[in-house]
């Protein structure tokens, strides 16, 4: 059975930081290029970062681009998300799922407010 298992949102004041954790099993994590997306309140889908299996490759949307550091750790079968100087407008649930877009992890709820 295939779960990712988000961790680590909360409540943040501008201006910090939070890092996410997804926790991966019942597929082979290290061979899967993944992604962090996100969704506001109101708002589509958006996505934030993703990560070759292979090359370690990292891309980031232009928003969060020297803010953000997706990072994993095959060993561990987990992906990372290290998010710092988080504004307002970045409260969303927080999504990990599969670079094919086939697995989805519950989510986690980040906000962002003083």
């Amino acid at each position: 059975q295939v779960q990712l298992a988000e961790l680590g949102g909360g409540l943040v004041q501008p201006g910090g930081s939070l890092r996410l954790s997804c926790l991966a099993s019942g597929f082979d994590f290290s061979t899967s290029s993944m992604n962090w997306v996100r969704q506001g309140p109101g708002k589509g889908l958006e996505w934030v970062s993703d990560i070759n299996s292979g090359s370690g490759v990292e891309h980031y949307a232009d928003s969060v681009k020297g803010r953000f550091t997706i990072s994993r750790d095959n060993a561990r079968n987990t992906l990372y998300l290290q998010m710092t100087d988080l504004g307002p407008n970045e409260t969303a649930v927080y999504y990990c799922a599969s670079a094919d877009h086939v697995y989805w992890g519950q989510g986690t709820q980040v906000t962002v407010s003083s």
